[in-house]
């Protein structure tokens, strides 16, 4: 006797063993276990879209042309920026430790070759410095430059703001910006 479909799909029973039936099955969970064994999660729209392009590239390649990324853009209807989207989601994770270079045992990781020019150390100490001079500012100039500065406000509306004339804002923040030059020179 053969079992349901429904019991242990782990076990089989040769006896009653269907092809037509099972193969649909069998395929169903080969491309489950494709989908889900990737360390991260890309949508199907995205990952067929990337099996489109992979096919269109062997179909140029077979062409014996170049499969560029505009190539294959032209070819499937689609943005350069979406080729670009969807190879980039298929492709493996790369750990920032993995060796790129090794000779004589000395290894160059990848996180070597990258930079991050938007937090330098020396970036980082003109932030300190430009802090610490804002605290040496009084309070009333400190609060001037706050809200030109970083709130974005015009002269006018820091005057009516802090209870001053426009003129005597702009004098404050003259002097309070000079100042914080004097101290980080």
């Amino acid at each position: 006797m053969c079992p349901s479909e429904r019991e242990n799909r782990t076990e089989i029973n040769y006896e009653c063993f269907d092809v037509r039936k099972s193969f649909p099955m069998i395929l169903g969970e080969i491309k489950r276990y494709l989908r889900d064994g990737n360390s991260l999660r890309v949508s199907r729209s995205i990952r067929d879209t990337a099996y489109q392009i992979l096919k269109a590239r062997e179909r140029i390649e077979a062409r014996d042309e170049e499969a560029t990324i505009p190539r294959i853009a032209e070819e499937l209807s689609l943005r350069e920026r979406e080729v670009v989207y969807a190879l980039d989601a298929i492709s493996d994770p790369v750990s920032l430790y993995e060796p790129v270079y090794n000779k004589s045992g000395d290894a160059l990781e990848l996180m070597d070759q990258l930079a991050d020019e938007r937090q330098s150390d020396e970036i980082w100490t003109e932030h300190v410095a430009l802090r610490e001079a804002l605290e040496r500012l009084n309070e009333r100039e400190r609060k001037i430059l706050q809200l030109r500065y970083f709130e974005g406000k015009t002269q006018t509306e820091i005057s009516k703001e802090v209870g001053i004339s426009q003129a005597q804002v702009s004098r404050l923040e003259k002097n309070a910006i000079g100042e914080i030059r004097k101290q980080i020179s």
